[in-house]
């Protein structure tokens, strides 16, 4: 518990300024590492660390994307152009891991070689939609709801689980998570989105539609633990307890980033779509 209560403190020295300077490069190239170690966690949970070849090859498309996302996000019209290239992206990465596949003589299943560019894709578009809300209008606000909502979620969910928990919710694949707890965590995600909504109204000159924030809220709290969930059952598909040791008694940037991953491309949709601020 020592181990957790000083990394997650460190943890949160180091990420405030990255968040307070969001508005240069440094918010990119942070997004950019942390999707570079979360594709070189994939690789290893899936076995693939000594694959030379599907290593570099996800290793350069993941920087790329990313590096194609940081610039994209700051170019008026880039939010649109990085979407289409990120499909090509997918197909063209997609199709030379199978390649590798075909090619390594049984020794890289394509079962894994799915897995992993799904993932890794995964990963890649979690990530660059934190770059591209940020880049929308009003984005220096509605972006912080992903970290907000994914950590409220959570906080909410364990909280509510320990002292109300008794139904578990799937126990397969997280034993420990109970319909209780995820009520709750739907609970304080919804309250913290309106919270968030009476902050930003009172520091600026924006309107926020309360209703929207609370259902926007409730959807993506749920989608934040769906996330939390495939990163459980992947690693339960192989057998690991943690994707890394970035983070000591935390586990890796999967472990940590997980909900985060989930819910900033369901964000970036939702904000696009029901302008959350006006």
């Amino acid at each position: 518990m020592k181990t957790r209560i000083i990394t997650a403190i460190v943890a949160i020295l180091i990420f405030i300024p990255v968040l307070l300077f969001s508005h240069t490069v440094i918010f990119p190239i942070a997004f950019g590492i942390l999707a570079t170690v979360a594709a070189w966690e994939i690789l290893a949970c899936v076995g693939m660390r000594k694959n030379t070849g599907a290593v570099l090859l996800s290793m350069v498309a993941t920087v790329a994307a990313m590096v194609g996302a940081g610039i994209l996000s700051r170019v008026d019209g880039g939010t649109d152009r990085f979407e289409q290239l990120l499909l090509i992206f997918a197909y063209v990465y997609l199709f030379l891991m199978l390649t590798l596949s075909v090619f390594s003589k049984g020794k890289f299943p394509i079962g894994r070689a799915l897995t992993a560019a799904a993932m890794i894709f995964y990963v890649v578009y979690g990530f660059s939609s934190v770059l591209l809300l940020r880049a929308e209008p009003h984005g220096g606000y509605l972006y912080l709801l992903i970290f907000l909502s994914a950590w409220v979620t959570d906080t909410g969910a364990y909280f509510t689980g320990v002292f109300f928990g008794k139904h578990k919710l799937i126990p397969d694949v997280s034993p420990k998570k109970t319909v209780e707890g995820a009520v709750g965590g739907v609970f304080f995600c919804v309250l913290t989105f309106v919270i968030f909504g009476v902050v930003v109204g009172a520091i600026s000159d924006l309107t926020p539609h309360y209703i929207r924030l609370a259902l926007v809220g409730a959807v993506v709290s749920v989608v934040s633990m769906i996330g939390d969930l495939i990163a459980s059952l992947l690693k339960r598909k192989y057998g690991i307890k943690d994707y890394g040791k970035l983070f000591p008694g935390h586990g890796g940037v999967m472990d940590r980033f997980d909900s985060v991953l989930a819910t900033a491309p369901f964000l970036f949709m939702f904000a696009d779509a029901l302008h959350l601020l006006s």
